[in-house]
């Protein structure tokens, strides 16, 4: 029986899944070596938004000012917003990081620079530890040459009864020395471990993380509102998605939800894509922690950027169906087929958050965390010339990275 289109069975090969892929667009210089001003735009820069705004791009940076051989582009009626920064994301157009051939993480990368994602860190899930050290070599090599931001850890330092898209057999404890062998196989590329961390280990494996200048993030846990306080007080500093895969809110029992949104140190991570959360979720959490707090993530899988099918997440059969993807045994959701573009627009049409704040949460946040800011971010003069154009209805429209068009300005 034929293989439906985008279906990837548990037998199919990555070259094979490659070849059905059509070949990515490379970039193009914006300019080629001709300094350019985007005018005209509505911008959003660290300080507010600018009406009939410019940005200047000489090479692959923002420039303070334009050479008299500038070319102008009119981007009149459109927004011109940083570049999206992705914390967290599996992979991309039928492509995963945790188990795809270094074209396949080229693929993945590529799509969702499609969508604006012009920095993006590779989120690995549980995996024999063996196997997720040989990851993190393959991983950490893409880093180094500046395709990928660092490397995500999500599991298998998680608990077994908030597992959610995990496989139970492979979890194990957060044992210092375990969680070390994985930093230390990631070459100074490992960005964030994610821990439940009232398990045996793992108080002393967050502050072994915060000591290696490695992000320490609670999910995947079942701890109580006590045992999250301590783990922020040893150095946890960004929860996993919240609210997903972690008690709920109780008036007697408030949890780890409670402790994380009240506390200063710690950004949340929030899915905006109308599954993982309701708006009144998303927008609790923006109201209470602050928009400097949050950061919007994809959390995506293979599906995301490529369609409906059949696909594996690590060991575990995925079924995406209307975009959502869920475990084929079980029913639980399996990441998801967000990509940033559709999160931005989502944030401000239907949770009604202001542009600012989304630019915060989408860019600027997540470049912090991940000790960034200095060249990405925001669009401001020596930063990389990372940058996306959307216009009023807040849909893609352009795409540049390091001073190149990934995404031609469609501009009519």
């Amino acid at each position: 029986m034929a293989t439906p289109p985008g279906t990837r069975g548990p037998a199919e090969s990555a070259a094979a899944a490659a070849g059905a892929r059509p070949a990515p667009t490379l970039p193009q210089p914006a300019t080629s070596g001709t300094p350019l001003i985007l005018s005209g735009a509505t911008v959003v820069l660290p300080t507010g938004t600018v009406q009939n705004g410019r940005v200047i791009v000489d090479g692959t940076r923002i420039a303070a000012s334009a050479p008299a051989d500038a070319q102008v582009v009119d981007v009149t009626g459109h927004y011109v917003v940083p570049g999206f920064v992705d914390l967290h994301n599996h992979g991309g157009g039928g492509a995963s990081f945790t188990s795809g051939t270094v074209e396949d993480v080229l693929h993945g990368i590529h799509t969702h620079r499609l969508h604006g994602t012009t920095t993006l860190v590779a989120s690995t899930v549980t995996g024999d530890m063996d196997f997720l050290a040989q990851r993190a070599g393959l991983l950490s090599e893409l880093a180094e040459q500046g395709d990928l931001a660092g490397i995500h850890f999500e599991g298998p330092f998680i608990s077994p009864c908030r597992k959610g898209a995990h496989s139970e057999e492979l979890l194990r404890h957060p044992d210092p020395a375990e969680v070390r062998k994985l930093i230390d196989a990631a070459r100074g590329r490992a960005r964030m471990v994610t821990l439940a961390t009232e398990l045996p280990g793992g108080i002393d494996s967050v502050r072994l993380l915060a000591e290696h200048g490695v992000i320490a993030a609670i999910g995947h846990t079942d701890a109580t509102y006590e045992q999250t306080v301590e783990a922020i007080d040893a150095g946890a500093t960004v929860a996993t998605h919240l609210f997903n895969a972690m008690p709920q809110i109780g008036h007697r029992a408030p949890g780890p939800i409670t402790a994380l949104l009240e506390d200063e140190r710690i950004t949340v991570e929030l899915i905006d894509d109308g599954t993982h959360l309701h708006p009144a979720a998303l927008q609790l959490a923006f109201h209470h922690a602050g928009a400097e707090r949050v950061a919007l993530i994809t959390d995506a899988m293979d599906a995301a950027g490529f369609g409906d099918g059949r696909y594996l997440l690590g060991p575990l059969e995925v079924e995406v169906s209307e975009g959502v993807a869920r475990l084929v045994e079980g029913g639980s959701i399996a990441g998801s087929t967000l990509t940033l573009d559709r999160a931005f627009k989502r944030a401000v049409t239907v949770d009604r958050l202001p542009v600012e704040d989304v630019v915060a949460a989408i860019s600027a946040n997540p470049a912090r965390l991940l000790g960034m800011a200095d060249s990405i971010g925001s669009l401001e003069p020596g930063k990389y010339a990372d940058l996306v154009v959307l216009d009023h209805q807040f849909d893609l429209k352009g795409v540049l990275r390091r001073g190149e068009w990934v995404v031609d300005p469609q501009l009519s």
